[in-house]
């Protein structure tokens, strides 16, 4: 760890908190391709689409998490049986309605976020600053994105609440 100046065990726990991550962003992004799939509907064109849009961000970040994991000098995990193992997030099956996909996403964006703080958490103990902002931008995104989603299907009626309340 010379090259970085990080502590190498407490680089070993934070790559143990992003190995965990980076099989939650892999059933993630199944659970995307899955949705993208098999949604039907009048929704279909809309989430279709978005649902596209989100595996490829998440695809996006597990090359990322994997290579924080590489420059952290250790070996992300890579196998399919091990995310199963190590993941957070659980399959879904694909017979669900859109509202169904939707209230699932919204579920596993709370588990990532949880994950991802855990994350951070970690890192800070270890002076990472590296894997804080990289996580820490992933905090960001998704929080918006489930905001999107919840609002998604909210009501029509329904209203945002005030901060006068």
């Amino acid at each position: 760890m010379n090259y970085l100046g990080l502590d190498k065990e407490k680089t070993k726990k934070t790559v143990d908190e992003l190995n965990v991550l980076l099989a939650d962003y892999h059933l993630y992004y199944q659970k995307l391709r899955n949705f993208h799939w098999n949604v039907i509907g009048k929704n279909f064109f809309d989430l279709h689409e978005k649902f596209e849009e989100l595996y490829d961000e998440a695809k996006l970040k597990v090359d990322e998490i994997a290579e924080r994991i590489l420059t952290l000098r250790y070996t992300p995990i890579s196998n399919l049986t091990d995310y199963l193992k190590t993941s957070n997030l659980k399959e879904s099956k694909a017979d669900l309605t859109d509202y169904e996909m939707i209230e699932t996403l919204l579920k596993d964006h709370g588990t990532l976020l949880k994950q991802m703080r855990s994350v951070v958490e970690t890192a800070d103990k270890a002076g990472d600053e590296g894997t804080i902002d990289l996580i820490g931008a992933y905090i960001r995104e998704l929080e918006k994105t489930s905001w999107m989603l919840d609002a998604w299907k909210m009501k029509t009626t329904d209203s945002h609440k005030s901060s006068k309340n």
